[in-house]
C-alpha cells in the first residue's frame, strides 16, 4: 500500500501549491515538475522550460478510509492545503472553509455553543468536524497553526464518518514529524491591533526519528467590531520513530488556550434600520462578557506497511475541550426598537471529552483475475459532555443601552456562579466497516462499502436541588456506499455514487432539549446520489471536477399532528439538488488557481408545519463562488487575489423567513522572497470594506470583518 502523504511544507514555492493539489487529484507524483510540460496559454498549447519542484505529493487523502486517489473517488472532496491558507493569511477554520463552495456559517445560540458552526450543502455540520479522523465536538474557534491541510467530504457519508455527516464532514489534518529538517517562523502585524507569531520546527534525530514543534501566539482585534478581541496561544510537539521503516510510531500533544472578548453581534432587526446602525456596535458588558477555551489532544499512532500490499494503522486519542463563557445576546426591551437590554446572557461552563481507538487495515489482493483494494477497520469511542448551569447573583437590574450608541463600559456589580444544576451526557460507540475498491479491467472500478454503528447513549439532567431525570437510548445503524467509476483515460474519470447517513437524536450527546424528550425519537435518514467527472489535465498540473448531486432526508423531524402522535414524528421530507464545479492547479508555470462554484436548490418537500412545504432551507444559498489565484513575476514578486460570493439566504427554515442579503468579498496579496531565509507578505482582506452579515443566530447576527491589512515576515533558519 502507498502511505497517505501530506502536502509539502510551507517552503514550497507559491506556484507549486496548486500543482500539488492537481497531482493529488491525479494520484501521481510531482518529482519531475514542469519538465517539458504543456500549459494553456491564451487558448494555445505552449511548452515551458524545465523547472524542478523539490517536493512530491502522495496519492490519497490523509483520512485512511479514502484509500483511492481522489480522481477515482466517486464523491466530491475538497483538499485545502496549508500553502493556500498561508497565502491568504487565514488563521481560523471559518476563513479556510471559505475556499470551498456550498458552506455557510452560523452564530452560537442558547442551545448551541459559539464557535465553529456551519452547514454543508444545506444540512448542519456542527458535530461533523474531525481531527485526524477523530470526532471533535467542542464549541470553539479552531486555529490553523498546527494544520497540514483541511479535507471536506461532501454528501452523506456515515459509512466513513459515522453518525451525522448529512451534508458532509470536515477533517483537520495535523502536522507530524518528517524525515527532512525544516525550521520556520512567521511574525505578523496588522490593522485592528493584529499581532501573531508562529513557529514550525522539524528536526530529524538519527536516521529514523524526528521531533516537530509548532507554536502560536495571537493577540488581535476584529476589523470593524468594537471591543471584540481574540487572544490565544498554542503548543503542539510531536515525536516520530521509525521514519522510512516498515513500522512507524507517532506521539503528539496539542494544547490550545483562548481568552477572548466574545461577540454575539447585533439584534437581527437593525440591518434594515434607517439611519443605519453602525456595524461596529457591540452591546455586551466588558465587565461581564468573556470566553475562555482550554483544549488538550493527546494522540498515539502506530503504522506498519510491509510494502507488499498490507498496511495496518492504529490511532488512540484522548481529548478534552473546556469552554467557559458568558456572552450578552442583544435583545430589545419589550415595546422598544432602540433600547437594548442586557438581561439575556448565554452561559457555557461545558467540558467535552473523548477517548477513541481506531484500527484500520489496507490490503491489496487479487481474487481470480480481479484486483481488490480492501480497507477494513474497527472503532471504539467514549464521549462525555457536562454543562453546568449558572445564575446571576444578586438579581440586579442590568443597565440598558442605546442601539445607536451602546456603552460597553457600563458598570456591572452582579456575580454569575454555578447553582448546582447540570446536564451530563455520555455515548459509547462501536463501529465496524469494510470497503472494497474493485478494479474491473483497465477502465472500470467499483467501490462498495458498509459500516455498522452501535451507540449506547445516556443523559441526565440534575436540577439545583439535586433531583435527577435520566434519559437513555441505544441505536444501531447500517450505512452503505456504492460507486462506479469509468476511466476514459488514465487521468480522467466519470462516476456515479450513492451513500447514506443517519442522524440519531443524541448526535450531540443531548437527549433532552427545549422541553422535548429526544430519547424517544429514532434517527433521521438521508440518501445522497451524485454523478460527476474529474480530469487531471496538462500532465497532472490542473485538476477539474464537476458533480451533479441530490441529498434527500427521507424522514425529517416534524411536529406530530394526529391525536396519538408524540410531539415529534419522523414524517417530513427535505431535499437539496445541486451542481458543483472546482478548478485547482497551474494554468502556466507562474499562474495558479484554486476555485469553486456551487448551485443549490433546497426544498422542504413535506412537513406537518402549516405552510412550510415548498419553502427553502435556512442558511442555504442558491449560489456560492470562491476564487484564489496567484501569479509569480519573473523577478520573484508574487501577486495574489481572490473573490468570494455568498448568495442571499433565509435566516431559518420557516414561513416568510427573513432574508439575509448576498455579498461579494475581494482579497489581495503581495509576496516577495528576499532570499532563502526571509520573505515578506502583504495581505488585504475585504478590500472594498463591504458591510455584510457573516453569521446568523436565532435573534441576532454577527457582521463580517471589515477591511484589514496584515504584513507578515517569514523566516527560515
Amino acid at each position: 500500500m502507498t502511505e497517505p502523504k501530506k502536502f509539502p511544507s510551507l517552503h514550497l514555492g507559491v506556484h507549486a501549491t496548486c500543482a500539488v493539489t492537481a497531482t493529488l487529484l491525479a494520484g501521481g507524483a510531482a518529482h519531475a515538475a514542469f519538465a517539458d510540460e504543456t500549459y494553456l496559454n491564451g487558448g494555445a498549447v505552449t511548452k515551458l522550460p524545465e523547472v524542478q519542484v523539490k517536493e512530491t505529493s502522495g496519492e490519497t487523502l490523509a483520512a485512511p478510509k479514502f484509500n483511492t486517489p481522489l480522481i477515482d473517488t466517486p464523491q466530491t472532496i475538497t483538499v485545502i492545503s496549508q500553502e493556500i491558507f498561508d497565502q491568504q493569511a487565514a488563521t481560523n477554520l471559518r476563513d479556510i472553509l471559505r475556499n470551498s463552495p456550498g458552506i455557510t456559517f452560523q452564530a452560537g445560540e442558547g442551545g448551541n455553543p459559539a464557535g465553529d458552526q456551519m452547514t454543508i450543502r444545506g444540512f448542519s455540520a456542527r458535530t461533523d468536524m474531525f481531527v485526524d479522523g477523530v470526532r471533535d465536538l467542542g464549541g470553539y474557534a479552531r486555529d490553523s497553526f498546527n494544520l497540514e491541510q483541511v479535507e471536506i467530504a461532501k454528501g452523506p457519508s456515515s459509512s466513513t464518518a459515522g453518525r451525522g455527516s448529512t451534508g458532509g464532514s470536515v477533517n483537520l489534518v495535523t502536522k507530524t514529524p518528517q524525515a527532512a529538517a525544516s525550521r520556520g517562523a512567521t511574525a505578523a502585524i496588522g490593522t485592528d491591533n493584529h499581532r501573531r507569531a508562529t513557529a514550525d520546527i522539524n528536526q530529524p534525530i538519527g536516521d529514523d526519528k524526528a521531533v516537530r514543534l509548532n507554536l502560536m501566539m495571537t493577540d488581535a482585534g476584529v476589523p470593524g467590531r468594537d471591543v471584540v478581541e481574540n487572544t490565544s496561544w498554542g503548543l503542539a510537539p510531536s515525536f516520530a520513530f521509525g521514519l522510512g521503516r516498515p513500522t512507524k510510531l507517532i506521539f503528539s500533544w496539542q494544547r490550545l488556550e483562548q481568552d477572548n472578548v466574545p461577540d454575539y453581534g447585533m439584534p437581527r432587526q437593525v440591518y434594515a434600520y434607517n439611519p443605519p446602525v453602525p456595524a461596529s456596535n457591540w452591546y455586551g458588558l466588558k465587565a461581564r462578557d468573556y470566553e475562555k477555551i482550554e483544549q488538550d489532544l493527546l494522540t498515539a499512532i502506530v503504522e506498519h506497511d510491509n510494502g507488499k500490499g498490507f498496511a495496518l494503522r492504529n490511532l488512540t486519542r484522548l481529548g478534552r475541550t473546556h469552554r467557559d463563557s458568558i456572552i450578552t445576546a442583544p435583545r430589545f426591551n419589550a415595546g422598544s426598537t432602540t433600547v437594548i437590554r442586557r438581561s439575556d446572557w448565554k452561559s457555557r461552563d461545558q467540558a467535552d471529552e473523548i477517548f477513541a481507538n481506531q484500527t484500520h487495515v489496507d490490503l491489496d489482493v487479487v481474487l481470480g483475475k480481479i484486483n481488490h483494494g480492501i480497507a477494513a477497520g474497527v472503532e471504539f469511542s467514549r464521549e462525555k459532555q457536562i454543562n453546568h448551569n449558572r445564575v446571576e447573583n444578586p438579581a440586579t437590574v442590568l443597565p440598558t443601552t442605546d442601539v445607536y450608541a451602546p456603552n460597553p463600559n457600563d458598570p456591572y456589580n452582579g456575580n454569575i456562579t454555578r447553582d448546582g444544576a447540570y446536564n451530563r451526557g455520555q455515548a459509547d460507540s462501536v463501529a465496524l466497516y469494510l470497503f472494497d475498491n474493485i478494479f474491473a479491467g483497465q477502465r472500470w472500478q467499483v467501490n462498495v462499502g458498509a459500516r455498522y454503528d452501535f451507540i449506547d447513549a445516556d443523559y441526565k439532567t440534575v436540577d439545583a436541588a439535586g433531583a435527577v431525570t435520566p434519559y437513555a437510548r441505544k441505536e444501531d445503524a447500517f450505512s452503505t456506499r456504492l460507486g462506479v467509476t469509468y476511466k476514459p483515460t488514465g487521468n480522467s474519470s466519470i462516476y456515479a455514487g450513492y451513500a447514506n447517513s443517519f442522524n440519531p437524536s443524541g448526535e450531540d450527546l443531548i437527549l433532552f432539549s427545549r422541553g422535548t424528550d429526544l430519547s424517544q425519537i429514532a434517527p433521521e435518514a438521508t440518501d445522497s446520489y451524485e454523478i460527476g467527472a474529474k480530469w487531471s489535465a496538462f500532465d497532472d498540473r490542473l485538476a477539474l471536477a464537476f458533480a451533479l448531486f441530490r441529498s434527500e432526508k427521507t424522514n425529517a423531524r416534524t411536529p406530530g399532528v394526529n391525536p396519538n402522535d408524540p410531539p415529534t414524528v419522523l414524517a417530513g421530507k427535505e431535499r437539496v439538488d445541486g451542481i458543483e464545479f472546482s478548478l485547482a492547479g497551474d494554468l502556466t508555470r507562474a499562474w495558479t488557481v484554486f476555485a469553486g462554484f456551487a448551485l443549490m436548490d433546497s426544498k422542504i418537500v413535506s412537513s406537518n408545519t402549516a405552510g412550510l412545504a415548498g419553502q427553502e432551507f435556512g442558511l442555504t444559498p442558491r449560489t456560492t463562488f470562491n476564487l484564489w489565484t496567484t501569479y509569480e513575476l519573473p523577478f520573484g514578486l508574487t501577486l495574489g487575489g481572490g473573490a468570494q460570493y455568498m448568495d442571499s439566504v433565509f435566516r431559518n427554515t420557516s414561513v416568510n423567513a427573513e432574508a439575509i442579503p448576498s455579498y461579494w468579498l475581494f482579497n489581495a496579496m503581495l509576496a516577495y522572497p528576499f532570499n532563502d531565509r526571509l520573505s515578506l507578505q502583504l495581505n488585504a482582506t475585504n478590500l472594498l470594506d463591504e458591510t455584510y452579515i457573516d453569521r446568523v443566530g436565532g435573534g441576532h447576527h454577527i457582521p463580517g470583518p471589515a477591511r484589514q491589512v496584515i504584513l507578515s515576515a517569514r523566516f527560515n533558519f
